[in-house]
């Protein structure tokens, strides 16, 4: 295959920023989309140019550092992570363009790189739960109801990859703060906490700068790991619950 790219390329968080045009040849379509840009970069480093920088870490579509916005998309074409994503799902000949997330609270760290660290925060405000050291306590010692243990597996799913923001028209985490608050309160051993997480998690995300959900539904589509829309009603009713309660 041969492909045309147009890369995003920029130096630092300070400089301006512009689409570069590169070609690929001899592409398989059995290639991941980060092996092509592995193959990219061997053949700027051979030519003394400065290889294209972009995230990744497993490769298995588990840790979701793999965060780039190829043809408009979130992941692009295909609901998986970038290094899932095969050259079989584009064309001999097509021209692809390749950016970085776009939102205020992921400013450009250098090229495709984008500072994911507000995310970390939100989780730093209540997505946790507090527990007394020593060692683990025996696993049949807290019952869980299935319907519980399986909500809550369905939002332990999310891998915090920023899809859901990038995606979003607004630029909102509500999908995956919502994600990170309801796979802890729907368990008994997050329910001393449920009223603090919620509340310190979502002025967390206020304070990052994401911009309000007004429901559009793109978030859901972009996630690589299916995490549903209706999990953002399920932590507002959390937050209006802990609200009222914490104002009376």
């Amino acid at each position: 295959m041969r492909l045309t790219l147009r890369v995003w390329r920029q130096r630092d968080a300070g400089a301006e920023g512009a689409m570069a045009t590169y070609t690929v040849d001899g592409a398989s379509p059995d290639m991941s989309f980060l092996e092509l840009l592995d193959t990219l970069n061997e053949d700027l480093l051979l030519r003394g140019e400065d290889p294209v920088a972009f995230d990744h870490d497993c490769r298995e579509g588990i840790c979701g550092a793999c965060s780039m916005v190829i043809n408009g998309e979130a992941h692009g074409p295909e609901r998986t992570t970038t290094c899932q994503l095969h050259l079989r799902s584009f064309h001999d000949g097509d021209t692809i363009d390749v950016e970085p997330w776009r939102a205020a609270a992921f400013p450009v760290v250098r090229d495709l790189v984008v500072d994911r660290s507000a995310l970390d925060r939100i989780i730093q405000a209540g997505g946790y739960i507090s527990v007394p050291t020593g060692s683990a306590p025996e696993a049949h010692a807290t019952p869980v109801a299935k319907p519980d243990a399986d909500r809550a597996f369905e939002h332990a799913e999310c891998i915090g990859c920023g899809a859901c923001v990038a995606a979003c028209p607004n630029g909102s985490a509500m999908l995956f703060t919502s994600a990170k608050v309801n796979h802890l309160n729907v368990l008994p051993q997050g329910a001393p906490e449920r009223e603090t997480r919620v509340l310190g998690m979502v002025a967390a995300m206020d304070e990052e700068g994401f911009g309000g959900c007004t429901l559009a539904g793109e978030c859901a589509t972009a996630c690589p790991k299916g995490i549903p829309l209706p999990s953002i009603a399920a932590m507002n009713r959390e937050w209006l619950r802990a609200a009222r309660r914490t104002a009376g």
